[in-house]
């Protein structure tokens, strides 16, 4: 319900989204599913040990991407790393006030 808040509410110009709403965002933007995404994150980084289980969990912060997957979310979405980590460090701190 806090993530909610803050992405309906109660956000400012200039604030962040939680990472897993920001993924989603974008995903959607670019008309891609969630499929599309983990295929083309693994594609970019040669990594196929990404699926779109592991998107969905990031979207619906049950986990929180690490740096480096921040990194090719970057690439693959094409969002700044800093906008990236402000929002890693969002989700994060929202966990933790749940």
């Amino acid at each position: 319900m806090l993530t909610r808040e803050i992405a309906v509410g109660s956000r400012r110009p200039g604030d962040s989204l939680p990472i897993g709403l920001l993924i989603r965002s974008a995903r959607r933007e670019r008309g891609l599913t969630q499929y599309d995404l983990a295929d083309a994150l693994a594609a970019a980084s040669g990594n196929a040990s990404l699926g779109r289980d592991e998107v969905s969990r990031w979207e619906r912060g049950k986990r929180v991407p690490g740096p480096y997957w921040q990194a090719w979310l970057g690439i693959v979405l094409d969002l700044a790393p800093e906008l990236l980590r402000d929002s890693a460090r969002l989700a994060k701190e929202l966990r933790w006030r749940q």
